[in-house]
C-alpha cells in the first residue's frame, strides 16, 4: 500500500548530515565533526530551575503560544541584546525549537506553488518543508560571493510566485554572517513587494568579532520578517527543545493556529528552564562564544595549512572548506575519510548542490578531539595529492 502515501513524503531523502553521522555510529574509534551540538553542558542554573518546575507541579498544558513568562522574557532578549523591539502576548510564539518555528512559519504563508527563494549551500532543513507545505524552493548559488546573498544575486530569481526568501545569518554550514549594508541592499530590492522575509537567527549569539545585525530592523522590514530564534545553540540546549519566533502580532495570529494544532504546546518543564535561560542566564553564551572563536582560530589554521580553501567564518561552529581540488564528490570523500581515517564530516551536497565540492566541520568539541581529527584529516589529504 506504499503507493498510498502522499507523494511529497515519499520523494523526501533522510538529511545528509544524518546520513553520515549513522555511517559513523558504525566506526566505534571514529571521531565525528559532524553534528551541530554545543558540547558545552547546559548551565547548571538552568537544570536547577527546570527541577523545581517539576517539584512545583508545573507538569501540565501551558498556553498555546508558552507561558507567559517566557514569551515576554523571550521579547526582552531580543531588545537588549539587538535592539528589536516585540511585545510578548501577541509577538512571540514559544515552539518545540527552530525547527518547529522554521515548519508553522512555511505553513503558514505558503499556498500551493508558492516559490521560496534559498542561499545555497543552506541548512537542508528548509527544503522538505517548503515541500510539504507545497511550494516550491529556488536556490541563489552563493559561492561568488563567499556564500552571502547579495540583492544582485537575489534579483533575477525574483518572480511573481516568490512569496518569502530565507535568510540564515550565521549560516549553517558556511558561518559566515551579513553586515549591516548588505542587509540594506536586500531590504531596499524587497521593501515594496509582497515578500515575506524568513530571518533565522538561532546562532545570533554565536558571533565573532562584529555585532548581529537584522533585516527586521530595516525600515519597513518589521512588518514583513518573521524572526526564528531558540536556546539550542545560545544556552546548549538542543535537546530541550526551545525555540521562539516573533512576528508582527496580525502573523502571529495565523501561525499560532498551525502551531495549536500541530503540538498543543511545547514542553512545560523545558519552557521554565528556557525563562530561566533568557533571563538569569541572559550572558551564558559568551564564555562559550570565546571557546568557540578559539577553536575556530585554530581549525581554520590547520586547514589552511592543508592547503584546504576556505572562507574564515564569522559566527557560528562551522566550516566549511574546499574540497574540489581533490578530485572526489563530497560524499565519496566522506565515506572514504570516514572509513580510511576514522573521521566523519559533512559532505557539501547535504547543502544542496552548490555545496557540492566542500566538506562541513564542526568545531563544537573540545580541542584535544579537534587535534587527533585534524591530524588524521591532514594526512588523509596528504594521501590523496
Amino acid at each position: 500500500m506504499e503507493h498510498l502515501i502522499n507523494s511529497s513524503v515519499k520523494e523526501i531523502q533522510i538529511s545528509g548530515i544524518r546520513k553520515i553521522a549513522n555511517a559513523a555510529a558504525q566506526y566505534p574509534n571514529s571521531l565525528a565533526l559532524t553534528l551541530g551540538q554545543p558540547d558545552f553542558p547546559t548551565p547548571p542554573h538552568i537544570i536547577e530551575a527546570a527541577e523545581r518546575a517539576m517539584r512545583e507541579g508545573r507538569t501540565g498544558y501551558t498556553p498555546n503560544a508558552g507561558i507567559p513568562e517566557l514569551r515576554q522574557a523571550a521579547a526582552d532578549f531580543v531588545r537588549i541584546k539587538y535592539g528589536q523591539q516585540y511585545d510578548g502576548p501577541s509577538e512571540v510564539i514559544i515552539t518545540v525549537g527552530a525547527s518547529e518555528a522554521l515548519d508553522i512559519t512555511l505553513r503558514t504563508i505558503i499556498t500551493p506553488g508558492d516559490e521560496v527563494i534559498l542561499p545555497g549551500p543552506i541548512y537542508p532543513g528548509y527544503e522538505p518543508l517548503i515541500r510539504l507545505a507545497g511550494g516550491i524552493p529556488v536556490y541563489v548559488d552563493t559561492r561568488s560571493t563567499g556564500f552571502k546573498l547579495t540583492a544582485e544575486l537575489l534579483e533575477p530569481h525574483l518572480s511573481p510566485r516568490t512569496k518569502a526568501v530565507a535568510i540564515g545569518y550565521p549560516s549553517n554550514p558556511t558561518g559566515r554572517v551579513m553586515s549591516r549594508s548588505e542587509l540594506e541592499d536586500i531590504a531596499a530590492l524587497l521593501r515594496e513587494r509582497d515578500i515575506f522575509i524568513i530571518s533565522d537567527e538561532i546562532y545570533s549569539e554565536l558571533i565573532y568579532d562584529v555585532p548581529h545585525e537584522s533585516i527586521a530592523l530595516l525600515p519597513g522590514m518589521r512588518d514583513k520578517t518573521i524572526i526564528i530564534n531558540g536556546v539550542s545553540k545560545s544556552h546548549s540546549m538542543t535537546g530541550w527543545r526551545i525555540g521562539y519566533t516573533l512576528a508582527p502580532a496580525w502573523l502571529t495570529a495565523h501561525m499560532l493556529k498551525v502551531h495549536q494544532y500541530n503540538l498543543s504546546c511545547a514542553s512545560s518543564i523545558s519552557q521554565y528552564a528556557a525563562l530561566e535561560a533568557l533571563t538569569h542566564g541572559i550572558d551564558d553564551a559568551i564564555p562559550m562564544r570565546d571557546a568557540y572563536r578559539e577553536r575556530r582560530d585554530y581549525v581554520y589554521e590547520r586547514l589552511m595549512g592543508m592547503g584546504l580553501t576556505l572562507d574564515k567564518p564569522e559566527g557560528a561552529f562551522y566550516l566549511f572548506p574546499s574540497i574540489a581540488h581533490l578530485g572526489l564528490p563530497s560524499m565519496e570523500l566522506a565515506l572514504r575519510l570516514l572509513d580510511e581515517s576514522g573521521v566523519a564530516v559533512v559532505p557539501g551536497d547535504a547543502f544542496s548542490r552548490y555545496g557540492e565540492g566542500y566538506i562541513r566541520l564542526s568545531y563544537a568539541y573540545a580541542r584535544p578531539m579537534l587535534e587527533q581529527a585534524l591530524d588524521r584529516l591532514e594526512q588523509f589529504v596528504q594521501k590523496l595529492r
